[in-house]
Order: structure tokens, then C-alpha cells, then sequence
């Protein structure tokens, strides 16, 4: 692995001046434990994946909801029957979602599960994301393992990405939460340290704009915002108030959509310059 700049990890620690905010604009309440909320462009809605329970255990109460992108339920009770869903990505007609030790292949026209595939030596599986040709990365928090899935076929990509989270295939590279960094690891599986030093540790991870800025959400209550040189400011401090779990967002209007995972809601904020 090879280190970002070494001079960054200073300006890293300190942080920059904030330079973004976020500013409230609805909240959709009675949604049992949500995990994560994907933004679908060409549906114009958000999917929101309900734990509904535990996170660890396989009991059936788990779903996928829609919601308006006004904060409106469209409906609650689009996918039921699942165990703890969390991260999901979009490919052509498809949805995936992480299920503690599978990955659910949803038909995004009728809402049927095509598949569910399960994960050898699976313990917590947390993400998805999938690159432009359709192959599906997944991490397991648990194991430290990002998993590659071609063809419903699982295979192991990386095995040493200690507590490993958000993930995001951006231009060619997998963008991956390890624990309090955010890594860059190319084809040949060659990672880089982008930036270090979120102080819960990370969960979400979206692109913002087209500079190689990103946000991060860290489950506990802390969001980031990251910049392409590794620098990063803290847009929200709300630990011990709510959790901000796996984030979505709305390119085209810097909409920014937290799942509050105990408090049981979906927060919607919109970024801005101060």
C-alpha cells in the first residue's frame, strides 16, 4: 500500500476551515431502522434499505422502502421478507443489496428478489457498489474483506481492508472506507491512502461534483466532507443525538439524504458554499 503525500496527513489531522454546510429540509419518520439510501436517476426516487431489528441477525423482518424525493412514502413495503439490509447499488435494471451474508439482486420494474447469493466465509456484509461493466464489490465489516461478484459469482478482491465499510467505484478506481481512511485501490489492486483521520470510523460514501471530492458518514454521528487532496472539514456533530449511517445523495442538486438508523428516519440536507 502507499501513502498520499506525507505532508497531507497534518493538514488531514487538523482539518480545513469549513468551507460547505448543510441545511435542513425534511425528515421522514416511522421508517424501522434504515441503513442506507441510494438516489435512482432514472426513477427520480430514493430507495431506503429497514433493518427493522437487529443488524446481525437473519429474521425475515428486513425490507426496501421508496420515498418521494420530496420526503413522501411511496412505499414502505416495496421488498419485504429480507433479514438486516444495508448498502445498495444500481446497475441497468438491478438493485443489490447487502443482507448480512448475501446479496439480493432485485428486479428495480417489479420489486421481485432474482437472486440471493450467498457469500462464503460471510460474516457482515455492509456494501455494494458496482463498476460501469457490471461486477459488484461488496465489504464485510467483520472479516476486513471486499468481495467481487461477476456473474452471481463471488470471489474474494481484497483480504486485508481492516473494517472495511462505504465503497464507491468512481472513474476506473474502488474508493473503500478502511476503518478511519479512505483508500483508492486500483485494478491491480494497488491501494492508496487518500485521507486518514475520520474519528469514528467510516460508513458512507458518495462522490461529490467531478473533482474527486467525497462525503462520509461515520455511523456515530459525524459527517465529512473530503477533498480530493485529502484535507477534509466536519459538516455535522450530532453523536449521542442521532446516527448518520450510509448516506445518498442527488447529484444535480447537492441533496444530501441521511438514514438516521435509531432514530428511525430518513434526513434530507442540502449542501451549500458558507
Amino acid at each position: 500500500m502507499t501513502t498520499a503525500c506525507g505532508q497531507r496527513q497534518q493538514q488531514q489531522q487538523d482539518q480545513v476551515e469549513q468551507q460547505w454546510q448543510l441545511t435542513d429540509l425534511w425528515e421522514t419518520k416511522n421508517l424501522p431502522v434504515p441503513e442506507s439510501v441510494l438516489y435512482h436517476e432514472g426513477n427520480n426516487v430514493l430507495y431506503v434499505s429497514l433493518i427493522d431489528g437487529d443488524g446481525t441477525e437473519k429474521d425475515g423482518q428486513g425490507g426496501v422502502a421508496i420515498l418521494n424525493l420530496d420526503g413522501s412514502v411511496k412505499d414502505q413495503n416495496w421488498v419485504t421478507g429480507m433479514n438486516a439490509p444495508k448498502g445498495m447499488a444500481v446497475h441497468e435494471n438491478l438493485l443489490y443489496v447487502a443482507d448480512i451474508t448475501a446479496v439480493a439482486v432485485i428486479d428495480i420494474g417489479t420489486g421481485d428478489v432474482l437472486h440471493q447469493i450467498e457469500f462464503p466465509d460471510a460474516v457482515f456484509l455492509n456494501d455494494v457498489t458496482v463498476d460501469d461493466a457490471g461486477t459488484a464489490y461488496v465489504s464485510d465489516t467483520r472479516t476486513g474483506t471486499i468481495y467481487q461478484m461477476q456473474n452471481n459469482q463471488p470471489t474474494v478482491f481484497l483480504a486485508d481492508a481492516p473494517n472495511v465499510n462505504g465503497l464507491k467505484f468512481v472513474n476506473g478506481n474502488l474508493y473503500a472506507l478502511v476503518g478511519p481512511e479512505l483508500w483508492k485501490i486500483d485494478a491491480n489492486k494497488e491501494s492508496t491512502v487518500i485521507a486518514k483521520g475520520f474519528e469514528l470510523g467510516g460508513d458512507g460514501l458518495e462522490p461529490v461534483g467531478n473533482d474527486g471530492d467525497f462525503l462520509v458518514t461515520c455511523w456515530g454521528g459525524l459527517v465529512y466532507y473530503v477533498k480530493a487532496d485529502g484535507s477534509f472539514e466536519k459538516l455535522m456533530d450530532v453523536q449521542g443525538k442521532m446516527n448518520t449511517a450510509d448516506l445518498g445523495i442527488h447529484p444535480e442538486t447537492n441533496t444530501i439524504y441521511i438514514p438516521t438508523f435509531n432514530s428511525n428516519s430518513v434526513k434530507a440536507f442540502k449542501l451549500d458554499k458558507k
